[in-house]
């Protein structure tokens, strides 16, 4: 520093350690200091950070850093010369017009260059300089600092400016968009602190906003089968929590009180008021875990007939209290059963990534209270559905009466009546005639069906507005009992939560005529061993429709998913990606043709065990308006002496080293007659 002309007083010396704690990859940096002054200094930064401390849990000094900081120099502007009396305000070169504190003022505008040391300028007002604008509210002041510094201060409290709580449609955007980007800044929380690669790689998550009797408010652009069955989540906790407390934090996975399967972990955190009297709102992440226990790795057994098979089940989980995460009971749960969790350290460090998202979201939330009042918030809360609702019921205004029989593999299948009310303005969406409840694993819970139907009716909406449980009030559903869309406990739900929920949605669609059948299934992908676990969802065709094609090679409706870098797939396990290609000609032929799918190959080079759930394997994506279908799929291993095992729909192989996997994902429906 001294080197570089740096004076020896503007200079100084500031020492931290970066520490973490043991098993996890995220370090903080605090004060170098005695032990217990950083391990409280850690714990308070980890808390406001994450939304939890671990006290007891042993802590890594990860690096130890000095760094020596230099202020700038005295910079080359003009000074006020010494002695002389302060310097008059300034004058500004100009006005121009600006619109602040809700109305437009005609603005002094300054150059930045002809202010002195010590020269205030009162806002509102615009400073501009040849690198950029400085534009300065009502309440603020600037001034230039001897080091030609631009010094921006209040000088004037803020006034409350509580927003009005009645319906604008200004104010309705607005608020829109802010519930969506607290989802969206949970869900980039999670990719950066979670550990396993489903997460953090793939995104196979979901983050979401509910208002205080857990209904959803607003969600990102995560996955729809998440989305649209995490309020019977959240409603679950409300009625089996107990009584809740700041600082509290909840798990679940139960399919029968709003989970899907196993391997999606729901972490719910209740939002308090600031004097801890009551709970206001709840912020939910849910997040697929690479293993959850079950008779296979990945928890996806391809024959499995009871939910016992597939994983560690979870009721209500207290999994923070106070702000203290209960390491211990965590860990004895997904130690138990049947089928434990083989990996439960990864577990952990994603759970925490989840409960991490969350308090981000209760941070956001609580930053939007303080800008535009509670009362506002609470208000556009209900607002935001209200709207969403008369939005749907825009859409049933031109729908007419419409049914399908959607056929699936071993001869399912999802029968589908939609009957508009005209003088309602609702639609009656009966699923009478669907597949009776499945002896295997086809088997979707019936938070599932409602999660594809809001989904669908959703799409039908031009507008752009949050996914919520508004969109469901002009909706009633008829779901038969002990069907594969309402099973009862203990029935296997793996492939119910991917496949089920990929055929209910075309089924939607094929009734109400809009779009051809998609792939129709997630492409499932399972392998690992004691050692390694991964997962992940596979591509595919979508369907045509009026006007326009399918698309290639992407993941459709319940999923929205990405794959895994090859460079990340094969630096975390020993696997190699022979080739991942477009299948062409796989999308079915018409007037617009269905989009292709994909034909993936990974080769192993350790042996495991792979597992694959999907669909379209016997039966064609349907097309529509006499368009063709899209081609089946196909599941085979390709041995090292150049021999090929076919595998059905849902299978399991144990692959030797150099074992190849192919999977080819089926292509969408065409639309039209060519």
């Amino acid at each position: 520093m001294l080197a570089q002309g740096v004076e020896e007083e503007l200079i100084r010396i500031e020492y931290r350690a970066r520490l973490r704690y043991q098993g996890t990859d995220t370090a903080l940096p605090v004060v170098l200091a005695e032990a217990p002054e950083m391990e409280a200094d850690f714990a308070r930064t980890h808390l406001r950070r994450f939304g939890f401390a671990v006290p007891g849990r042993a802590l890594t000094v990860e690096a130890v850093l000095v760094e020596a900081v230099g202020s700038a120099g005295a910079a080359s502007h003009p000074e006020q010369p010494a002695g002389e009396p302060p310097a008059p305000a300034p004058l500004p070169q100009t006005r121009v017009a600006m619109f602040s504190s809700g109305r437009r003022l005609e603005t002094p505008l300054y150059r930045r260059d002809h202010l002195l040391q010590g020269q205030r300028v009162t806002g509102p007002a615009i400073i501009v300089e040849p690198t950029g604008t400085v534009v300065i509210e009502e309440g603020w002041q600037a001034r230039t600092d001897r080091r030609g510094n631009l010094i921006l201060e209040r000088y004037r409290e803020r006034r409350s400016q509580a927003a009005p709580t009645a319906a604008d449609p200004v104010m309705l955007e607005v608020f829109n968009n802010l519930f969506m980007s607290i989802a969206e800044q949970m869900g980039a929380t999670l990719a950066n602190t979670a550990s396993s690669v489903n997460i953090k790689e793939r995104l196979d998550f979901s983050c979401a906003l509910f208002d205080q009797s857990g209904k959803l408010v607003a969600n990102a652009p995560h996955i729809p089968v998440h989305l649209g069955s995490m309020g019977d989540s959240v409603r679950t906790v409300i009625r089996e929590g107990g009584a809740m407390q700041p600082g509290d934090v909840f798990m679940l996975n139960a399919p029968y009180n709003g989970g899907t399967h196993l391997p999606d972990i729901t972490v719910i955190t209740p939002v308090f008021a600031d004097d801890g009297s009551q709970v206001l709102f709840y912020v939910g992440s849910r997040g697929h875990h690479a293993d959850i226990g079950g008779r296979t790795p990945g928890s996806s057994p391809p024959d499995s007939r009871s939910i016992e098979e597939e994983g560690v089940l979870i009721n209500t989980l207290l999994l923070v209290r106070n702000g203290i995460f209960r390491e211990r009971e965590t860990r004895a749960l997904l130690a138990s059963g049947p089928y434990p969790c083989r990996n439960i350290d990864q577990n952990i460090a994603d759970l925490t990534a989840q409960i991490a998202a969350n308090a981000s979201g209760a941070a956001a939330l609580g930053k939007i209270i303080a800008d535009t009042g509670l009362d506002a918030v609470q208000a556009y809360m209900q607002h935001v559905q209200d709207n969403a609702e008369e939005s749907v019921r825009r859409v049933i205004d031109v729908l007419q009466d419409c049914s399908f029989t959607y056929p699936m593999d071993g001869d399912r299948q999802i029968r589908v009546q939609i009957q508009i009310d005209r003088k309602k303005r609702e639609a009656v969406i009966d699923f009478t005639g669907t597949s009776a409840q499945d002896d295997g694993n086809y088997n979707a819970p019936t938070a599932i069906c409602k999660a594809a139907v809001l989904y669908v009716f959703r799409t039908l909406v031009e507008d752009n507005i949050p996914l919520n449980e508004g969109c469901m009030k002009p909706l009633r559903l008829i779901i038969p009992p002990r069907t594969m869309i309402s099973p009862e406990y203990p029935a296997a739900v793996i492939a119910g939560n991917t496949e089920v929920s990929q055929a209910i949605t075309d089924a939607l669609f094929g009734a109400l005529g809009v779009l051809a059948s998609s792939q129709g299934t997630m492409n499932n992908f399972l392998y690992g061993n004691t050692a390694y676990q991964n997962y992940e969802t596979i591509c595919g065709g979508t369907g045509a429709g009026p006007g326009y094609p399918g698309t290639s090679a992407v993941h459709s409706h319940m999923t929205n998913t990405r794959m895994t870098d090859p460079e990340v797939l094969e630096w975390r396990f020993p696997v190699r990606i022979e080739s991942f290609a477009i299948r062409r000609g796989s999308g079915g032929r018409g007037r617009f043709r269905g989009g292709d799918g994909v034909v993936r190959k990974i080769r192993f080079l350790e042996p495991m065990t792979a597992t694959i759930l999907s669909s379209h394997r016997q039966t064609e994506p349907y097309g529509l308006a006499g368009g063709l279908p899209g081609k089946r799929g196909e599941n085979s291993v390709l041995h090292p002496d150049g021999t090929a095992t076919l595998l059905r729909g849902n299978d399991e192989a144990l692959l030797a080293p150099d074992d190849i996997f192919i999977i080819k994902t089926p292509g969408g429906g065409g639309f039209g007659r060519e």
